[in-house]
């Protein structure tokens, strides 16, 4: 089922871009799902100029080093002023509300300021608890078709020591509470691999399907996760004598959290 924008937006001002916002894609994985998105901006709202901006100054060097150009938040900002546009909803494609959408939050109202654009930005992912429920359905909908129903799911974040990490914990409260066999652990915090081992253990299954709870895959769904080398989720698990299935498929990829981002988008550009 296709994404429906709400009557109410104005699709024809010329002076209205939407300017999506991800933490960064440097792999041939990364930049596919990146289009794959845009592709669904465009036809969510087709009378409207969309550009990508990345926020990780890693992200950056590394493809400016490969002589690839993208613009950052304040960049591409700034290009939007100097090219007369007037507003811009801003989409974040952050899956929490943490210290990176605080960041893009913060950048925002410093172009604001400075160049008297008119702002409006998306939510993340799962901002509230509606959102989250929903994830959790979306989650359980886009779940391998081959997965046999006594196989484990364990889906990597990327964790955080902002208050914001809650929003793991309240999705894998939701997962558990539809399948005891799905798991959302994270790469850095208080869900780590290690935490996760033990609920594994519990539930007598061998089988573990590792999947990205990333916005896109690159470092850390290709080595962190699904990676061979000693220290990956993968390597550590078949230790423990799992048998591992990782897929590298990110979430703006799934039509279901596409569509999540994209009724935040429709409401940013309401609110213009």
């Amino acid at each position: 089922m296709g994404f429906s924008v709400p009557q109410h937006i104005p699709m024809t001002t010329q002076n209205t871009a939407i300017l999506l916002a991800a933490f960064g894609a440097t792999t041939a994985l990364g930049s596919s799902a990146i289009h794959t998105f845009e592709d669904e901006v465009r036809r969510a709202f087709p009378q409207v100029t969309v550009r990508w901006a990345y926020t990780s100054p890693l992200a950056l060097r590394r493809l400016a080093s490969r002589n690839i150009e993208v613009d950052s938040v304040a960049k591409a900002l700034t290009r939007l002023h100097l090219d007369n546009f007037t507003q811009v909803a801003v989409q974040s494609l952050n899956i929490i509300p943490g210290k990176e959408y605080e960041t893009l939050q913060k950048q925002c109202m410093n172009i604001a300021r400075e160049t008297g654009l008119r702002l409006s930005l998306g939510a993340p992912l799962l901002a509230t608890e509606a959102d989250v429920e929903r994830a959790a359905d979306v989650l359980l909908q886009h779940l391998p078709l081959e997965r046999q129903p006594d196989d484990l799911v364990l889906c990597m974040g990327h964790g955080t020591a902002h208050s914001a990490a809650a929003s793991y914990s309240a999705l894998a409260d939701a997962l558990q509470k539809r399948d005891p066999r799905v798991f959302i652990g994270t790469l850095d915090g208080e869900r780590c691999i290690e935490f996760m081992l033990p609920k594994l253990h519990a539930t007598g299954s061998k089988t573990v399907w590792l999947l990205p709870l990333l916005s896109v895959i690159g470092k850390h769904a290709q080595h962190d996760m699904a990676g061979e080398e000693p220290g990956s989720w993968r390597y550590i698990l078949e230790q423990e004598g799992f048998t591992c299935h990782p897929v590298l498929r990110g979430t703006a990829e799934y039509s279901g959290f596409a569509h999540m981002w994209l009724e935040h988008l429709a409401k940013a550009m309401a609110a213009l």
